[in-house]
């Protein structure tokens, strides 16, 4: 009679705590706490502050060439390195991902891209240690 609710997939988050605009360029690692919207484009990994539960946002305009680590994670840009969520991936119409992606819940929309693999994590794993890698150097012709 009385059936407990499965959780619902999706976003834990929705605190964008943080705004990096399209026309900045950052080289090197950035970590961020709460939330962040990128909107430019980072050379090297963006990872949230550990334990912590983020939503990292990376819209259309948007890319990164290294790793990304965080809580809950929505792409509509572009990835050239592997992606880590402790939760939840969202890759929207515009994303395209060059990496493999680590999740727990996934929800993929029609025209998104990944060239690498999909792995379902346990809830009690740790984060990976692919952070911890150097940045991958590829080519990319549009």
């Amino acid at each position: 009679m009385f059936k407990k609710k499965k959780p619902q997939p999706g976003i834990a988050q929705t605190k964008l705590a943080t705004l990096i605009s399209e026309d900045v360029r950052i080289t090197g690692n950035l970590e961020f706490a709460d939330g962040l919207r990128l909107d430019g484009q980072v050379n090297g990994n963006v990872s949230s502050k550990a334990g912590a539960q983020t939503l990292l946002v990376l819209s259309e305009r948007s890319s990164v060439q290294g790793n990304v680590h965080g809580y809950d994670i929505v792409v509509n840009g572009r990835i050239v390195g592997d992606v880590i969520a402790d939760h939840f991936v969202e890759l929207q119409a515009n994303a395209h991902v060059v990496g493999n992606i680590y999740y727990q819940q996934l929800q993929m929309d029609c025209g998104a891209s990944v060239d690498g693999k999909l792995t379902k994590r346990d809830p009690g794993e740790a984060p990976s240690l692919l952070l911890d890698t150097s940045v991958v150097d590829v080519e990319v012709h549009s």
